[in-house]
């Protein structure tokens, strides 16, 4: 990802949650140490992206999302893989994410993907909806 992308990133970003991170959030994540934020290209335009946070031997999924009318084709997917990729190599022993508990299809998602449900914050989404916590052993 680079800040040529966030145009394209934050239209999807829009169209993905209901609290969207603001254009500062990416502009953070491109120039923090311990980031690696990317996106998925399709014929030259952006179709996703996945911030990675890799710190020692733990990982952390802190954003991704793909265009509503590529979903279910595989990019959320290779993303995933990507991003595992890269926290294997920055030295990560454990990748994790939080999804929102009415995320069937996220959640569905990453358990085909390895991740495991570990824990629950409740009302951690506007107050209403639960985080769902999941981790992937990545050794």
């Amino acid at each position: 990802m680079v800040e040529d992308d966030l145009v394209a990133v934050l239209a999807i970003e829009q169209l993905s949650f209901s609290t969207p991170w603001k254009r500062e959030h990416f502009v953070h994540e491109l120039g923090a140490r311990h980031s690696f934020p990317f996106v998925a290209l399709c014929d030259g335009s952006v179709v996703g992206y996945v911030c990675l946070m890799s710190l020692f031997e733990e990982a952390q999924i802190l954003d991704i999302a793909v265009a509503p009318a590529l979903r279910g084709l595989g990019v959320a997917r290779d993303l995933l893989e990507y991003a595992t990729d890269v926290a294997r190599q920055q030295g990560a022993e454990l990748l994790a994410l939080e999804v929102c508990s009415t995320n069937g299809a996220a959640i569905a998602l990453y358990e085909r993907n390895g991740f495991v449900r570990t824990g629950l914050r409740q009302k951690y989404y506007d107050g209403r909806d639960d985080a769902v916590l999941m981790e992937k052993n990545v050794r």
